[in-house]
């Protein structure tokens, strides 16, 4: 009798906690939830964030804001979030820099990636782009790689910030190449492109959100894609690997959401939801492709799953690349 009476506390204890859960993912959020790009405005995640943020506030029935907080390749945005209450009402719009290449850039971090942030949804996908002034008089990689041959040190490449999926991009390149490009980098792909299109740098190596219209208006010129085929929107943009010595090059770039760790399931479940219904409305598919991005919209153990092979994949390009960890 005892353990009847047991067992019955221990379904009706279950029962509770479920209805508990339900209760809670019904109840959120009450309140603005922040999502924080961890980079300067004008770039593809702060497009992206804000394209995903005016469609997912009236499906929770908030407001969505998004916050910029550039500097240290997002890492300094990623600490705030790190930081913030696990509740689902300050969440990262990450970058592959923050979460899976600063591990293997940097000796140490005031985070760990994967003990101190819970994933949510793989949000976008777009390719890296190596592109350059038309006053460099460059058009394709080979024509760069004997330039910068004939000219070593003298060239230099703008990014979203060292340690960045493109500044290891640009290593590898130059590894591959035996050249000697000089990085510089920017508290995001905004202020990259600015210089970029005012011929302040002279190359560049972004993602293709904010620089697809100006490679479509001939203010810059696109030299290759470093996806491994090339990419629907630009067919006449060969992909960096089809450059003879570059074999087997290849670096992608992608937005995540992300919170703190701790989240509750039911929140995390919720918003994984709401966020995969407005990559899916056609009207957001379609602003999207016209940054060149593709949108995702991935389950949490699917992400999960990606994040550690893409762990995986930068170490191994970090390898590659000839840096030194900082």
């Amino acid at each position: 009798m005892r353990s009847f009476a047991r067992l019955m506390g221990s379904v009706f204890a279950l029962l509770a906690a479920l209805a508990g859960g339900d209760a809670l993912a019904q109840a959120y959020p009450s309140k603005t939830v922040t999502l924080l790009v961890p980079y300067a405005p004008g770039g593809g995640h702060d497009a992206m964030a804000r394209i995903v943020a005016e469609k997912l506030g009236p499906r929770l029935g908030q407001t969505v804001v998004v916050e910029n907080k550039p500097g240290a390749a997002g890492m300094i945005g990623t600490e705030q979030v790190v930081r913030a209450a696990p509740d689902g009402y300050t969440l990262l719009f990450s970058s592959p820099a923050e979460i899976v290449v600063a591990p293997s850039v940097y000796r140490t971090m005031r985070y760990d990636p994967v003990r101190d942030l819970t994933p949510i949804t793989q949000v976008g996908d777009t390719p890296l782009v190596l592109m350059a002034h038309p006053s460099v008089g460059v058009k394709t990689v080979a024509e760069l790689i004997a330039k910068a041959k004939k000219e070593p040190g003298k060239l230099s490449f703008g990014t979203a910030g060292t340690g960045s999926s493109q500044h290891l991009a640009g290593a590898w390149i130059n590894n591959l190449a035996g050249i000697d490009l000089q990085h510089v980098p920017y508290k995001g792909a905004g202020p990259a492109t600015n210089d970029l299109l005012g011929g302040n740098v002279p190359l560049g190596i972004l993602g293709m959100a904010p620089v697809l219209k100006h490679i479509q208006a001939g203010r810059i010129v696109a030299l290759a894609v470093m996806t491994p085929k090339r990419v629907d929107w630009a067919k006449d943009t060969p992909t960096v690997a089809e450059t003879p010595g570059m074999e087997g090059f290849q670096a992608n770039h992608w937005m995540g959401l992300l919170g703190p760790a701790g989240m509750p399931p039911e929140v995390v479940a919720k918003l994984q939801g709401e966020v995969a219904a407005v990559l899916a409305m056609p009207e957001v598919r379609e602003r999207l492709r016209g940054l060149g991005i593709d949108p995702v919209g991935s389950s949490t153990e699917d992400f999960r799953r990606f994040l550690a092979e893409e762990r995986e994949r930068f170490a191994k390009m970090f390898r590659l690349t000839g840096l030194k960890q900082e």
